[in-house]
């Protein structure tokens, strides 16, 4: 799958355009290997994601390792804010972390108005979720 993503990218020049993601995970185990191939994305001119920060166990190791340029914050969080206040405080130490680091945030599972504007009050970079648009079969 790797050589393939690598041979399309390529062939039809669009290094700009992917946005590589990867989940948040304790499984991975081998970060050397990881870094490799994350340096391999990034000299190629593709872009990082870590996917489903906050789920699990999240490592914060994961962010100097791998050098992210999104951080996609997981919607079990996002969708908590306005009534958790821990979910709400966790969601704003993370962004700020990441904003210190330069690293993009976006915020899955935005469902209304009024947890993207919650958001907005953090300087989120981008959103993703039923509000902003449900999910299509086609793209085009």
């Amino acid at each position: 799958i790797i050589e393939y993503l690598f041979e399309k990218v390529e062939k039809y020049n669009v290094q700009d355009k992917i946005i590589v993601e990867i989940l948040e995970s304790e499984s991975i185990k081998d970060y050397e290997k990881a870094k490799e191939f994350i340096q391999k994305i990034k000299n190629s001119g593709m872009q990082l994601a870590i996917d489903d920060f906050g789920s699990g166990y999240s490592n914060f190791i994961i962010l100097q390792e791998l050098e992210p340029d999104y951080l996609k914050i997981d919607g079990s969080l996002i969708k908590n804010i306005l009534k958790d206040k821990r979910a709400w405080e966790i969601v704003k130490a993370i962004t700020s972390l990441a904003k210190k680091m330069n690293i993009k945030v976006i915020a899955e599972f935005v469902e209304n108005e009024e947890i993207k504007r919650k958001l907005e009050e953090l300087d989120v970079d981008g959103y993703q979720g039923y509000f902003i648009e449900a999910p299509k079969e086609t793209i085009f």
